[in-house]
């Protein structure tokens, strides 16, 4: 057990100096609640009368998301639409803020994804979206201020990949060798099965789903198979260190020294969405901040604890996480 006092004091004093860069696919997230009670008449379906309507900052935006209310100085790196959910972007990142002058129109519409809700339950997701890889002048401008970030100063850079089209390989390989040039750590939660472009990054953060696609075999949720897994896959991208997280099992850090498995924390679990978020941002936090891996993924594994136990896409707040520290078994 790492000692608690530490990581409150890091938690609630450490975080607010370190500066922070998170790149990938930026979405918003929408969500329509409401309550079903008959059929439509029109056709046999649901009607769901909304009550309540909420957005929020989704994909690489949550993890930004949770950088800021955890204290970081957070800036944010991406493609947008010029329309309405863009717009609905850059006012989040105003009130929260989060640094969002890199966020550049591409011409298509802003990543949006809209839940309609009925009671608890997910009834319908509708998702606004291009996932084409960006290229071309778009691209350019995306890295021309990645280096300026970087030039201007950074503990950590983050790259969340959702598949949408933001990370292509030619990104990945220019930022992570910027970075590395500048001694800054790259944090980054992959997708897909194309596992080249993050050829060299300090630490990966993948789910059980998310390795097996690049393995030549099955995987069980097993210490075994998760370190068997890790190790081919550091081996093979040539990857400094790995944690996989493991729903009901916790997670597993792997380096090329070690193995720590942390167990999950027991909660009731409602909704993982954004878990994921949560582990990449305090593990970059952590390591931006002098923390040792293993007490980073202690915290990482504490913070996401608190986002499963709550419903839909969730941004764990400094007084939260400096709570559940207090609270953890």
């Amino acid at each position: 057990m790492p000692d608690k006092k530490m990581l409150r004091d890091f938690v609630e004093t450490k975080t607010q100096s370190l500066k922070i860069m998170v790149v990938g696919d930026v979405m918003l997230d929408k969500y329509y609640y409401g309550e079903v009670t008959r059929i439509s008449p029109e056709a046999p379906v649901p009607i769901n009368r909304i009550t309540v309507q909420k957005e929020t900052l989704g994909g690489a935006a949550n993890v930004a998301h949770n950088l800021a209310l955890l204290g970081a100085v957070t800036s944010i790196g991406g493609y947008v639409g010029d329309d309405y959910h863009g717009q609905a972007l850059f006012d989040k990142f105003t009130a929260r803020g989060i640094d969002y002058r890199g966020l550049v129109h591409n011409g298509a519409p802003t990543t949006t994804k809209l839940r309609i809700i009925g009671g608890h339950q997910q009834m319908l997701r509708l998702d606004f979206e291009e996932t084409a890889p960006v290229g071309g002048q778009y691209a350019a401008r995306l890295m021309s201020y990645i280096d300026l970030r970087i030039e201007e100063g950074l503990d950590a850079i983050i790259l969340s990949d959702y598949n949408k089209g933001a990370l292509t390989p030619e990104l990945m390989k220019h930022t992570i060798a910027a970075a590395h040039e500048a001694g800054i750590p790259v944090i980054i939660d992959p997708k897909g099965s194309d596992w080249d472009k993050y050829n060299g990054a300090d630490y990966l953060t993948p789910n059980l789903r998310e390795i097996s696609r690049i393995l030549p075999y099955e995987i069980k949720n097993s210490d075994e198979d998760v370190i068997k897994a890790g190790r081919y896959a550091m081996e093979k991208y040539s990857l400094k260190n790995i944690i996989i997280t493991r729903s009901e099992a916790g997670l597993s850090l792997i380096t090329p020294d070690n193995v720590v498995h942390i167990p999950t924390i027991a909660r009731e679990v409602f909704d993982v969405s954004g878990a994921g978020d949560t582990v990449i941002a305090v593990m970059a936090l952590a390591l931006a901040g002098g923390l040792n891996p293993e007490d980073g993924a202690y915290l990482a594994n504490t913070a996401a604890s608190v986002v499963v136990g709550k419903l839909g896409t969730y941004a764990v707040s400094r007084q939260e996480l400096s709570q559940a520290v207090d609270e953890a078994e």
